[in-house]
């Protein structure tokens, strides 16, 4: 077993000043014993984030910080696989009238795929992806 860190839980820990390895810590701490990765769409989420910083010394902190997720976490793609099952949960969803973020939708499937939960602050969006378990963080 294992987790997919959502980007809610690693900004929430940004904005409250924790580094990459205090926030690695702190998951480390709550879930002992599980492997921990992030996908490439959380990089790309916190790559928006640095490039909206409003002043250069919160960009600076938040590019250090992405920097040392890259460095202590595997880093998942998005393969063909998670593509496919991700269209196909998008498409059941949608023709029930539930909308998910892509982006979570990836994120979740990924988690899926690697038979890991998601850790996250955002419950609501991947509680409709089905089979998907999930942490609160």
């Amino acid at each position: 077993m294992g987790l997919v860190l959502d980007s809610s839980v690693l900004i929430a820990a940004e904005r409250r000043g924790l580094n990459a390895r205090q926030t690695l810590a702190t998951v480390a701490a709550s879930q002992p014993g599980e492997a921990v990765a992030i996908s490439v769409v959380t990089l790309i989420e916190l790559a928006h984030g640095v490039a909206r910083a409003d002043t250069p010394e919160r960009k600076a902190a938040r590019q250090q910080f992405l920097n040392e997720l890259i460095a202590a976490l595997p880093v998942q793609p998005v393969s063909i696989p998670i593509a496919l099952r991700a269209g196909q949960i998008d498409g059941e969803n949608t023709a029930k009238g539930v909308r998910v973020a892509i982006s979570d939708l990836l994120i979740g499937v990924t988690a899926l795929e690697l038979g890991y939960s998601v850790a996250t602050a955002n419950l609501r969006h991947f509680q409709m992806v089905p089979g998907l378990g999930i942490v609160s963080l």
